[in-house]
């Protein structure tokens, strides 16, 4: 087993090499992240094919490439808090005008809660027209197991009001929160980068000289900030490839295949919303095959690694650097999208759940107002989930326990849930880099 391992190793080096390569020859960003997403395709097929999902010799060769992949991820992570910490204060300083912050946020967030409600709409019309249904789906032991555990969170989530969950976005202890280690984390950040900024202008009024040191500090950490943000984005094409390697040769096909139609579902309903988006764009006059060809590496990450916070870095750049977007645009949106109406986990995925549910219940999922109700309650509660986390599973609690379903079907899931969590978490970096254009657009920016 050592020895091809070890062969195993010596190959995806030779992959790593070719990207190296292709970077040495100055080849564009976008088309490396291409070519390791499927040159990954490529070799975790081979290793399923030769070894099978459950293999050893799969699970060691991955232990190994993990160090890569995860690696890579969690350095992404580390980067999140300084890089919203300095960014959005960064970009308030540099205003004059603290009601246009002030508008610009409220924007940000009613777009962001606007898409969502279009996603609802879709996911609920995509699982209709499949009729999609939860008594179709047989349970086994792991999904039963898992289907428990959601219960339990449920309770957990019940305990704690959705009031008290906003409450906590506003921090007791700024340092614990830049730990990143609360559910709740992020967007406390950005409540402490505003609060800095705005002190800052604030300051600025009677003590320019004092503000005009801060406002120098401030851009020089943000200098440093970039650079390492810079350093680690020329590693997006090697941890795509280790990524989709290991997704791609650890998946149980079988599984797969027994949910396929609610995996086709999925999909159609999040290509769907994908074309929402670049409407939008073009309704707002921005070329939306421009937004295709720059968003793609950073959409290819989000896919291959399913962390919307993760892909902060990448979103951020791509905004200013690729798409135009102004500095405090760009890292509003793409800071309050992490958390706030998520347009995959928060709009789709508990929509298509709830329809699918309602009819073992005695609910009709084709009354209007059964309907009515549950786009409403998607869109809100992808605000009120900021409390507790961006993902899936809170926001299906949110929703299903809102409309009085039973939330069993979420962890009846778990066979197929990283397959349509990767369409899911590029559809909502996708959702954040769309409302940053289109409040651009709308405020008069651009």
């Amino acid at each position: 087993m050592v020895t091809t391992v070890l062969i195993n190793i010596f190959l995806i080096l030779l992959l790593f090499y070719g990207l190296y390569a292709m970077q040495k020859k100055q080849i564009d960003f976008g088309t490396r992240v291409i070519s390791g997403l499927i040159a990954g395709v490529v070799f975790g097929v081979g290793l399923h094919w030769i070894f099978g999902e459950a293999s050893p010799i799969v699970k060691e060769t991955n232990s190994w490439f993990d160090i890569v992949g995860s690696g890579y991820v969690r350095l992404l992570k580390m980067i999140v808090v300084p890089l919203v910490l300095v960014s959005i204060t960064s970009s308030i300083i540099q205003i004059k005008d603290i009601k246009t912050f002030r508008k610009t946020g409220v924007l940000v967030i009613g777009i962001l809660l606007f898409t969502t409600a279009i996603a609802a709409s879709i996911g609920a019309a995509s699982a209709i027209g499949f009729n999609l249904s939860a008594s179709g789906i047989e349970a086994g032991d792991a999904q039963l197991g898992a289907a428990k555990k959601i219960e339990t969170k449920l309770d957990s989530f019940q305990a704690k009001p959705m009031q008290q969950q906003l409450i906590e976005i506003i921090p007791t202890n700024i340092f614990q929160s830049m730990t990143g280690q609360g559910s709740a984390d992020t967007l406390s950040v950005v409540f402490i980068a505003a609060l800095l900024g705005i002190s800052i202008l604030k300051i600025r009024q009677y003590k320019p000289e004092t503000a005009d040191f801060l406002t120098k500090g401030i851009q020089a950490l943000q200098d440093i900030v970039m650079q390492v943000v810079d350093f680690v984005l020329m590693l997006t094409p090697y941890g795509v490839l280790v990524l989709i390697t290991k997704f791609i040769s650890t998946s149980n096909i079988d599984e797969i295949l027994k949910l396929v139609q609610f995996v086709l579902a999925s999909y159609v309903a999040l290509i769907l919303m994908f074309g929402v988006h670049l409407l939008l764009l073009v309704l707002m006059r921005f070329n939306p095959v421009q937004y295709v060809k720059n968003s793609f590496p950073v959409l290819a990450f989000a896919f291959t690694s399913r962390t919307s916070a993760g892909t902060l870095p990448l979103t951020v750049d791509a905004l200013i650097n690729k798409l135009g977007v102004s500095q405090g645009v760009a890292n509003l949106s793409a800071s309050f999208g992490v958390s706030i109406g998520q347009n995959g986990c928060a709009g789709i995925y508990p929509a298509m759940l709830a329809v699918m549910i309602a009819p073992t219940v005695g609910i009709d999922p084709l009354a209007p107002m059964f309907l009515i109700k549950l786009v409403v309650v998607v869109a809100l509660g992808s605000f009120g989930i900021a409390g507790v986390g961006g993902g899936a599973t809170f926001a299906a609690l949110v929703v299903l326990s809102t409309m009085g379903l039973p939330v069993g079907l979420v962890g009846l899931l778990i066979a197929i849930e990283p397959l349509i969590d990767m369409g899911r978490t590029a559809l909502n970096v996708s959702g954040a880099m769309t409302t940053a254009i289109v409040a651009e657009r709308l405020s008069g920016t651009k």
